[in-house]
């Protein structure tokens, strides 16, 4: 059975690959009964996308894979606290629990800058947890940012 820093070692893999393309240092990985069911990282500016975030990348490879577009039993593992627009996907997808690496003070949706995964006023809440291998994914954002300036 894998554990929590176990996935994130995977999220940061593939966080990995979106640096090697250019692309702000964040993966994301999708778990469902101890297997990995859909993975991404992030991919805008390669596929002209302002949607492509790592979250809605693994989140398309794990629908396709159910053949559903509700994941309620699955845990997303995030190298970098989500946006408010994955934040909302999630949401909608009805993942259970998110594990995220790195907070994001600028536009964290998980509780640093908005907390969407406890607003009341929506009808599904995710748990979330973070923390996991923070060091590791925010040492790899600064070396990234620090090589573009």
């Amino acid at each position: 059975m894998q554990t929590d820093q176990d996935w994130m070692v995977h999220a940061l893999s593939l966080a990995k690959k979106a640096e090697q393309q250019g692309e702000v240092p964040v993966g994301a990985v999708i778990v469902l009964d101890d297997q990995i069911i859909g993975e991404g990282w992030n991919q805008p500016i390669t596929n002209n996308d302002p949607t492509a975030h790592a979250e809605i990348q693994a989140l398309r490879a794990a629908c396709l894979y159910v053949e559903n577009y509700r994941l309620p039993d699955a845990t997303l593992y995030i190298s970098l606290e989500p946006c408010i627009m994955c934040a909302g996907a999630i949401v909608h997808a009805r993942i259970k629990r998110v594990v995220f690496a790195a907070k994001e003070p600028k536009t964290g949706a998980a509780g640093s800058c908005f907390d969407i995964f406890n607003t009341p006023q929506l009808n599904h809440h995710v748990d979330c947890e973070h923390g996991v291998l923070a060091d590791e994914s925010s040492a790899l954002l600064r070396n990234f940012f620090r090589a573009r300036r």
